[in-house]
């Protein structure tokens, strides 16, 4: 098998989303790419059985994988509740395995579940088709675990172990990698270990002695084929965690203390508790009161000469506005990661969207702008962390970096990198001539304001909110001094276009249709674009865009901005290049796009 797409669901204290991880890194210790999907609803325990408690977790794995996969080729339905959420939301292909825990379909579980007839599966209307795969998980689980001494609860806790054997052993995952991982897992715990091995041992035994695999693959387990990946040390990662490590790696290469000052928020919190393990490299992280005071203290800390981070997602980029206006009108290196979430308010705090672009390139008072960055698949996460640190730290400006739910949560292959290979980053430090004469106004030839620091003998000044005069840096009222203070810094950021890469058409180049994306979309508008011999433009650089951006649009007679909101990018894109012609295709789900809906769309 080139690919194969497989979903875990149940209940949300089923551990769904540890079984699809371990699965997942299983795949990726054995050279398949993965792309994952984390599916859990936003309530923190909705009532045991029931639809709106339903956890699922979805990855594709094998060659060429770009998606999570629009359907999946078996499935792991824990429970009535979980079978029906899968069968009503079409998650799964016409000819696919769905193995089931007996055990969960009683009456009262059908009740919960709104099942109207007590036969889920003819009611269901599940295709003849599909291979239905009964296992009485809930039962073999507990005679598993039947001289552990263990409670009726912890026991069926474990039930997410004999389903991760079974899988396992059908599609010849190491057993022993799984081991491992428990054992990594409950490290702190290690009084768990023995009960979860003995569970997933056997529902790897199990696979293997009731020859479930005549069921589902006449007598033989699926092998899917490994990747062909260039050398090197690989790892299965999630966005928010390369986030992270795209932040300390900056901090190290620029020889500057990482800091992080943040409120936790869904789904961007994961940032904060990665930074806060790594004392062990010099990083620093406050945890503040609310969203203002996280990016405040950020911005002192960049005036004090560290690398100033501040993590979101979309609410808190609305509280911190007013103070990303401070380090713009200070010309202060900031570096702010909104991971989007279905919105406005609260909204729909656990799914995702791409709703926050006009809010990044526009949601300041005044003239006030920024870089703004958006990262395209979790592997890359870390490459525009790093990206929006050297661009912050070299050119003196705020950076947002647009990542989304889906990004922070999924998990990809990713190729650790070696520091030395990573591009060099040279803050814009003051130089010594100015010593004994210098102000917050200084430049360089690319008009790129100086930075001092408290402590910096001869280099004491003062840096304000209020506007200030272009050559003094002391408080001016000026109107002309205004206006030339604005253009200077609108015209900092539009010069970072000299130090990005031209935009590049993936694809079938020569095609006259072209896929438009930013962001999280990459991967879904790259199968489409594979599926229908078109062209694609993606952009992880949105202001300023790549300076070829006008030159590749123009050359298509067709333009389709695919975008997960009602069309801000191509609001965007219509604002800088009068007449161009654009149709738009945009979902607002709170789910990533399906592969199969952008194709018929384009086909028409």
């Amino acid at each position: 098998m080139k690919n194969v797409v497989v979903r875990f669901c149940g209940d949300s204290g089923d551990g769904m989303q540890l079984t699809g991880n371990m699965f997942s890194s299983l795949s990726a210790i054995l050279g398949n790419e993965i792309s994952t999907l984390p599916d859990f609803p936003a309530e923190i325990r909705a009532p045991q059985g029931t639809l709106g408690g339903v956890s699922g977790f979805q990855v594709n794995l094998g060659q060429g994988v770009y998606t999570p996969g629009d359907k999946a080729d078996v499935i792991v339905a824990m429970n009535a509740a979980a079978l029906k959420v899968c069968v009503q939301n079409h998650l799964f292909h016409n000819h696919a395995v769905i193995i089931v825990d007996t055990d969960t379909f009683t009456k009262t579980d059908l009740e919960k579940a709104q099942y109207k007839t007590d036969n889920p599966f003819t009611e269901l209307a599940i295709p003849e088709t599909v291979t239905i795969v009964p296992v009485a998980l809930t039962t073999l689980t507990k005679e598993a675990l039947k001289e552990s001494g263990l409670d009726n609860k912890s026991v069926l806790k474990s039930r997410n172990m004999f389903a991760l054997g079974v899988v396992c052993w059908l599609f010849d995952r190491p057993i022993d990698k799984a081991i491992h991982f428990l054992e990594q897992k409950f490290a702190k715990k290690p009084q768990l270990v023995p009960n979860n091995v003995k569970v997933l041992t056997d529902g790897f035994n199990y696979g293997q002695n009731l020859a479930i695999n005549q069921i589902i693959v006449s007598n033989e387990q699926s092998i899917v084929r490994k990747a062909a990946l260039p050398k090197g040390k690989y790892t299965s990662i999630s966005g928010n965690k390369a986030t992270a490590w795209g932040l300390i790696a900056a901090a190290h290469k620029c020889g500057k203390q990482l800091f992080l000052g943040s409120y936790p928020i869904t789904p961007a919190t994961d940032i904060m508790h990665e930074l806060a393990a790594r004392k062990d490299m010099g990083v620093m992280v406050v945890q503040a009161e609310d969203e203002i005071a996280g990016v405040c203290t950020a911005i002192g800390a960049s005036f004090a000469g560290d690398l100033a981070c501040t993590s979101t997602s979309g609410p808190g980029l609305s509280l911190k506005s007013e103070a990303i206006g401070l380090a713009v009108m200070a010309e202060l290196p900031l570096v702010v990661i909104d991971v989007q979430r279905g919105g406005p308010s609260t909204g729909l705090p656990t799914k995702t969207e791409q709703t926050d672009l006009l809010q990044a390139l526009y949601g300041r008072n005044g003239e006030c702008p920024a870089v703004v960055l958006a990262a395209s698949n979790p592997a890359n996460c870390f490459q525009f962390a790093y990206e929006a640190c050297k661009i912050a730290l070299e050119n003196m400006t705020p950076v947002i970096l647009l990542t989304d739910t889906y990004l922070a949560n999924g998990t990809a292959l990713w190729r650790i990198p070696k520091l030395a290979e990573l591009p060099g980053i040279s803050p814009q430090s003051v130089p010594q001539e100015l010593r004994g004469h210098f102000n917050p106004a200084l430049r360089d030839e690319r008009g790129v304001r100086y930075w001092a620091f408290p402590g910096m003998e001869g280099f004491e000044h003062r840096n304000i909110g209020l506007e200030r005069d272009a050559d003094k840096g002391t408080i001016s009222t000026n109107p002309d001094n205004h206006e030339k203070m604005v253009l200077a810094r609108q015209a900092k950021v539009e010069q970072v276009i000299n130090r990005i890469p031209d935009l590049q058409v993936q694809c079938n180049a020569d095609s006259d249709t072209l896929l438009v994306g930013w962001g999280s979309t990459e991967g879904h508008l790259h199968a489409s674009a594979d599926e229908l011999n078109c062209a694609l433009a993606h952009f992880n650089y949105i202001n300023p865009l790549p300076k070829n951006t006008e030159d590749v649009l123009r050359r298509y007679r067709r333009i389709i901005v695919c975008e997960l909101n009602a069309g801000q990018f191509a609001a965007y894109l219509r604002s800088k290049f009068e007449g161009l012609h654009l149709e738009q295709y945009n979902e607002i789900k709170g789910q990533p796009f399906a592969v199969e809906r952008i194709v018929n769309y384009v086909k028409g």
